[in-house]
């Protein structure tokens, strides 16, 4: 397609985009813009990231870009970072395997691929590419576009269609149906039927991909703006009994539909915060996911034990079902520890009298735990009475606190602290 015959404008490409594209086309290698981004601008979107497809070897990139540095086992790529914006380069992929027992291609039992850095050329490139809407390539050379695989006809009828035989496609790489799910809900496109005919029974193959990987795709579907569309998919292609098995397996269930409202809301609030320009953080929307079991893990525990009280009761199913669900998703620590204070602490706003009811105020996980609290008294599970209380205390001063939590006497001076005897002092 000639540069006459379609909308992208070098204007609307990152200049860190343009100076790979230029400086590989100069060092006489073929540079292509490609995917989404390609995909994003057609569509009159604002793409979020640029990608480069090119002849050039990962070491060829390397050395002719000092800001750059190469990544990654199953896919060898070069990141090339301009300021806080990082342009991703991938040499064209080839479709002829690799020989017999080579490190360039490494297969699982189950035929993902572990592995996979066979070269070849565009057109081979093309018909690796996961998605018909994703085989499109601006040229820098001339400016126009190449098209493989009716992928324009695709963009221009909304449709999402896997190249190739998808059942074959998703054994290759099963996060493909993640991606089908999430596509379908960023761009608002059908999922071709014989895209979605596989997939109910491939999505145990997710069973077995890495969890740290699971992590990424997570926040890839949740917080990016259509986290709702992206969970809706999920449930629909039954993905996501595979991502989340402990939420999942009671969500059709009637009794249990207010549960499955807060996390409809949740969802939605997310995607407004991503839309306000607002920060989300992964560890509130897996926390929300588990809160279901956890509660009804804490309530199993209370009813086998009389020595546990209703804080240690949910303390010790908090552990049991996060642990349980880093076997599928890997949340790190940096979130996992601030998601089980977050859901231990919800117990703590049914007291509203007392000094320890007045330090849940200053606990560093306090806002966190008040906003699920908040989605709690939404869908009927926290008295609305207890709700505006803590809304509302929020924006009294200290000494009106005090006297709202009962707290009404003389301060207590902070106790004196002993010096140690000693040379060190």
């Amino acid at each position: 397609m000639p540069r006459s015959g379609h909308c992208v404008s070098r204007a609307n490409i990152s200049k860190g985009a343009l100076k790979v594209l230029y400086r590989l086309k100069d060092a006489g290698h073929q540079a292509f813009l490609v995917g989404g981004g390609v995909r994003d601008l057609l569509l009159g979107r604002r793409p979020k990231d640029f990608d480069v497809a090119t002849d050039a070897r990962p070491e060829q990139v390397r050395a002719l870009f000092s800001n750059s540095r190469l990544i990654g086992r199953r896919f060898r790529l070069a990141h090339i970072r301009f300021g806080r914006e990082i342009i991703e380069v991938a040499t064209f992929r080839g479709t002829t395997p690799a020989e017999e027992g080579g490190e360039e291609q490494v297969f699982h039992a189950s035929g993902r691929i572990i592995a996979d850095n066979v070269y070849g050329t565009i057109e081979e490139d093309a018909w690796r590419r996961d998605f018909t809407i994703n085989a499109l390539y601006y040229n820098i050379t001339d400016y126009s576009i190449w098209v493989f695989a009716d992928g324009l006809a695709d963009l221009q009828t909304r449709q999402l269609r896997l190249i190739g035989d998808p059942a074959r496609r998703y054994t290759e790489d099963p996060v493909r149906m993640l991606r089908a799910a999430r596509f379908a809900a960023k761009l608002e496109f059908t999922l071709h039927p014989d895209s979605v005919a596989p997939i109910p029974a491939m999505a145990s193959l997710l069973d077995d991909v890495p969890s740290a990987r699971l992590f990424d795709e997570f926040l890839k579907m949740f917080q990016s703006g259509h986290a709702l569309a992206c969970y809706r998919h999920l449930r629909e292609f039954g993905l996501f009994r595979h991502l989340f098995p402990d939420t999942d397996c009671w969500l059709d269930d009637p009794v249990h539909a207010a549960d499955a409202l807060l996390i409809e809301r949740a969802l939605e609030n997310t995607d407004r915060r991503i839309a306000a320009g607002k920060p989300v953080t992964p560890m509130f929307l897996f926390g929300v996911f588990l809160w279901r079991a956890v509660r009804t893990r804490a309530e199993q525990i209370c009813a086998a034990t009389d020595d546990l009280s209703e804080i240690q009761a949910l303390i010790a199913a908090t552990d049991e079902i996060s642990s349980r669900q880093a076997r599928r998703i890997a949340l790190p620590r940096r979130f996992g520890f601030p998601m089980r204070d977050m859901l231990q602490l919800q117990p703590r706003f049914d007291t509203r009298r007392g000094r320890r009811a007045m330090s849940l105020l200053g606990h560093r996980r306090f806002r966190a735990a008040y906003d699920l609290m908040l989605l709690r008294a939404s869908v009927g599970e926290v008295d609305q009475e207890v709700a505006d209380f803590w809304t509302d205390i929020q924006e009294q001063p200290v000494d009106e606190q005090r006297n709202r939590f009962g707290l009404t006497g003389r301060r207590r001076r902070p106790a004196k602290r002993r010096r140690r005897s000693g040379s060190s002092d």
